[in-house]
């Protein structure tokens, strides 16, 4: 049980310095899992356990005494909407609905299925780069290329038009932001509205998409219901544009900011790009503090006891710069072993759409270095806005030349 006595953190914590971490959080994994604040719904807050070690945050995530289910009485909540209805995401369930209605769209995230896409994808790319080609310099890259990409594609693979998409990237930063309840509930209304109506029409009219085989098979069979729909389509939405966007950002600012590092990770054809890639997800963590759990029963995490019903965050930023398990976190190492890294989690909510995040990034990286070897930033490095208002870091623009 939470004591009342000990030491309260207010969580978030704030990445006082852009390129790391919140400092507090090195801090905080050389002593047991502490009580943080979080804030929930419109107003108010509740105590929580903070998870920081790796070997916690691993336990945490593959446990099934931590509930992911936001419908349990008691059960914490970090997408700040007020209280009501909620997202039916299977993100947010336990089994047996979590595996019901992941299922469905298992077979659209294979490796198989994931190569399919890359010609679409690359050509996405070149049409992407043709245009920022002809943009004035310095531009932004984030808003030309960076943003676009991951938007595109995740549209492609759902079915939503492409017109629509500047709509729901909007929708999207602004229920997963943080600052104004009422406008995340707002936000979160009109993108489900908007899912909703293409569930419908996709009925009768399906294509070969994820909405249409939701819609025309498991909709129709009544396998599922137009809801549960909605709330998979949500899901795969967000998670397939927003985590994208933000780490292909972050991971060409590494390359924009070390030239020696840009070399050796571009050289011999990109041979050690892969590896970059998932040394770039482990060292930016953009999950901030997104992952939340309830403990159903009385149990131990190094050797401080969780009681049932206490509210636990799960520190992904932590746990990936946990010097135990990666020595010198704060580096980015091309030749590290990342494969303990958590940027995708682990366990039965480990992201389905990692594959398809990890080539997007790779030809995306590719193609914008051949195309433009120059590339450099347009501003000093103090200059960059990230973003520290919402569940994902990133970085509001990139202003580049060439």
């Amino acid at each position: 049980m939470l004591d009342e006595q000990e030491k309260v953190l207010d969580w978030p914590l704030a990445r006082t310095c852009p390129m790391s971490v919140p400092p507090e959080l090195a801090e905080l994994r050389d002593e047991p899992p502490c009580a943080v604040r979080i804030p929930e719904g419109a107003v108010g807050s509740r105590r929580a356990w903070l998870l920081t070690r790796h070997a916690d945050v691993r336990m945490a995530l593959m446990d099934p005494r931590m509930s992911a289910d936001e419908g349990l009485p008691g059960a914490p909540v970090r997408i700040q909407l007020p209280p009501g209805e909620r997202p039916s995401s299977f993100l947010r369930m336990d089994a047996p609905d979590h595996g019901r209605l992941r299922t469905l769209v298992t077979s659209d995230f294979t490796a198989r299925r994931v190569r399919a896409y890359q010609p679409g994808i690359e050509e996405l790319v070149d049409q992407l780069l043709d245009g920022l080609a002809g943009r004035d310099k310095p531009a932004d890259l984030c808003e030309n290329f960076t943003t676009q990409l991951p938007t595109q594609v995740i549209a492609r693979v759902l079915g939503v038009p492409r017109e629509e998409s500047e709509r729901f990237v909007r929708l999207t930063r602004i229920t997963i932001g943080q600052g104004d309840p009422a406008a995340s509930w707002a936000a979160y209304q009109e993108l489900t509205a908007f899912l909703t109506e293409l569930t419908l029409a996709k009925q009768s009219d399906p294509a070969d998409d994820i909405i249409s085989r939701l819609a025309s098979q498991h909709v129709a069979s009544g396998r599922i219901t137009v809801k549960e729909a909605v709330g998979i389509a949500l899901l795969v939405l967000v998670a397939g544009h927003e985590t994208t966007t933000n780490q292909l950002a972050l991971s060409t600012l590494n390359l924009l900011l070390d030239e020696e590092l840009k070399r050796q990770v571009l050289a011999d054809d990109g041979k050690l790009l892969p590896a970059f890639i998932e040394e770039s997800m482990r060292y930016w963590s953009i999950s901030q503090d997104a992952i939340v759990r309830l403990c159903l029963e009385d149990m131990e995490v190094s050797g401080v006891r969780i009681s049932k019903g206490d509210a636990v965050v799960i520190s992904i930023p932590a746990a990936n710069w946990d010097e135990n398990v990666f020595p010198d976190a704060g580096r980015i190492d091309v030749h590290r072993d990342t494969g303990e890294h958590l940027q995708w989690g682990i366990g039965p909510h480990f992201c389905l759409g990692a594959p398809l995040a990890r080539l997007e990034i790779e030809l995306a990286i590719r193609s914008l270095f051949a195309r433009f070897p120059d590339l450099r930033l347009a501003c000093d490095r103090e200059e960059l806005p990230f973003r520290h208002e919402t569940v994902f870091y990133g970085l509001h623009s990139l202003p580049v030349t060439w």
